[in-house]
Formats: C-alpha cells, structure tokens, sequence
C-alpha cells in the first residue's frame, strides 16, 4: 500500500524541500496552502512549488479561526502586558489542526511540515516523542510543544535529521530559488508591534482627522460600522496605512475603483471565457465587469463598483456554472492602473 501525505506548503524553501523528501521516500504527497486572511502570503510560491514537484495543492482560508485564536490572543495578552507567542497557539489550534483535518478528509494517512524538529515513536505507553531538530541553531521544537499524540502520531518532519544548509543544498538541486526568511509573526507587517496594536488617526482622504481607531488590527476595508465618527453621512473604511498608522476614510461613492487585476486565475471551463460581462463577488458583493481576454495566469476587469480588500477572493459568473475564480492580486497597489483598492479611480 502506497504511503500518503500532507503537506503544509508555505512557499518557501523548507516545506518544499520537506515535500521533496517524502517523494523520495516514496510517498504520495499532497500539499495544503492554508491561507491566513493577512496580505504577505506566500500563495503564487507554493503554487509553483507544487507544480515543479508535480504533486496537487489544496487551498484553505481559515480568516476567521486564525483571527479568533491567534490575532484576538496576541492582541488581548499583549496589552494585559503579558508576552504572547502567537507562533506555538497558531501551530496547535490552526496550523496542525486543519493538517490532520484535511488529511483525514482526503484519507491521507499522514501530516508534514518543513520544522526543524523530530518525532521519534517509543514504540511503548509513552506514544511518540517530540525531539530537537539535528541543526541546534535552527531547531523549531520549542514551538511545537502543545501538540500532543493526537498529531504526533502522525506527524513527519523530514527536515528535522538535516541541517539548514543542507537543505538550502537540496533546494538548489531542486532548482528552487531561496526566499527571504519568514518575519517573526505573520500577521504583523514588517513586525511593527506599535502600529498594528496601538491606537492611531482615523483620517479622511485630504488628511483630516475624523476619529480614533484602536489599532490597525480592528478594521478591515469597506468596513462601515463601528468606526465611531461622528457625522451625518456614513464613512467607509478605504484603506489601511500601516506604516502611517493611519485609517483613511471616505463616503460610499468614494469606494468606487476603476476595476481590478485578478491573479492565480483557474478557469473550469477555458473554453467558455470571452469576451463577455461576468458577476464577480468579493466578499460577497456582485458587480459586473468586462473580461478583456482570455487569459490563464491574470486578468483586468474593468468596472465601476466598491472595491474589497487586496487578497481577497472572487468567482466569476455568467449565467452558467461557475467558470472560474482568481485572487485580487495583494501587491497590486498603487503601481498599477486596474486594481483594488479606490485610489485607482483617481
């Protein structure tokens, strides 16, 4: 009987590397890309990944678990001024949990990641053991330690006998590019603390200030309720300006955008895209927009409607069966003429 697995593919070089062990070993790998609801993924990489390796990756938006159990922690411990570590919670309540999950799902008899750690079985009462991983500089097993039997057994780290280079080795020969190590939390552009948890300006576009907001963290694009401003037409949350610390705000026609560029675009049905006007609905709002081509990897969709976050998902409708669905492309701020979020409309 062939041994199966599934793997948490992050994009980077670890979990690819680990996928490529277990191939050699002889296993049927799947990859799963769990996505976080936080711009800075990795999405197009593990893709890639999986498409060089030549295994199927699954995708799985956990937004609203990973906010409930690891942002709102964080948020919540931190400005109790104890000192959180989202990592070890993110990996026992999300990271782990829909890994065995989905394996079961698709009765793949195994789970892996790219730590650098090890599980030994003691073939005894005492079940499995969580060791270090071999390169002392690199070991990941502090993070590791809520899980219990229930993954370990599991549970397979290939990585974990290996030193990191090593690995970045493998990787080359694999024809992988190294990646820029991951930030120290995931959710927290560029690690600034003060700016995603502090309080800061809610303003609108011409820099008044109109209000207050409790972090950056508390508010999400086109957000209407809850911004506490007082005036006698509704604001909107247009954009979030991390860097700035800043919530820009505006009226309701002021969400409108000029359109969008969708990436990772996956057409069901090739055959039938053309030049038409399909419904497209992120987060749940349709708007119509025009397909300029057929095209596989992005498409721009030009449209007068309300933007929706970068990073969020859509599906494209014409009357018939569900064509397609893409990505709004997360980088495209700014630089590019079609796009998420409003300022493309000015």
């Amino acid at each position: 009987m062939t041994k199966s697995v599934l793997v948490g593919i992050s994009g980077g070089v670890d979990s690819a590397v680990a996928a490529a062990i277990l191939k050699e070993r002889g296993y049927r790998v799947e990859g799963l890309y769990i996505q976080n609801g936080f711009p800075g993924g990795n999405e197009a990489d593990a893709a890639a990944v999986a498409g060089r390796l030549g295994f199927p990756l699954h995708k799985l938006d956990i937004t609203s678990s990973f906010r409930e159990n690891v942002v709102d922690y964080f948020v919540s411990d931190y400005l109790a001024g104890r000192t959180p570590n989202p990592c070890i919670v993110c990996n026992k309540k999300i990271k782990f949990r829909y890994l065995l999950e989905e394996a079961r799902k698709r009765e793949l008899g195994h789970i892996a990641t790219g730590h650098y750690a090890r599980v030994e079985g003691t073939k005894g009462k005492d079940g499995f053991r969580l060791l270090k991983g071999v390169d002392k500089g690199k070991d990941q097993s502090y993070f590791l330690f809520q899980l219990g039997q229930k993954e370990l057994q599991h549970l397979i780290f290939p990585n974990g006998d290996r030193t990191k280079e090593e690995i970045k080795e493998m990787a080359s020969g694999l024809g992988l590019s190294p990646k820029k190590e991951s930030q120290e939390i995931c959710f927290i552009p560029d690690d600034n603390y003060r700016n995603f948890l502090e309080p800061g300006n809610i303003v609108d576009e011409s820099g008044n200030i109109v209000g207050r907001h409790r972090g950056t963290h508390s508010v999400t694009i086109g957000q209407r309720k809850g911004l506490n401003i007082a005036s006698e037409r509704p604001y909107y949350v247009l954009e979030i300006d991390t860097k700035r610390n800043e919530v820009i705000v505006g009226r309701e026609e002021d969400q409108l955008s000029q359109g969008l560029i969708a990436t990772n675009c996956s057409w069901i049905s090739p055959g039938s895209v053309s030049h038409e006007t399909y419904k497209v609905p992120p987060q749940g709002r349709r708007f119509r927009g025009h397909i300029p081509a057929r095209q596989t990897g992005a498409c721009q969709i030009r449209d007068t409607s309300k933007g929706s976050g970068s990073g969020s998902g859509g599906g494209f409708f014409s009357g018939r069966p569900s064509s397609g669905r893409g990505m709004d492309r997360e980088e495209a701020a700014r630089c590019l003429v079609l796009q998420w979020p409003h300022s493309v409309a000015r």
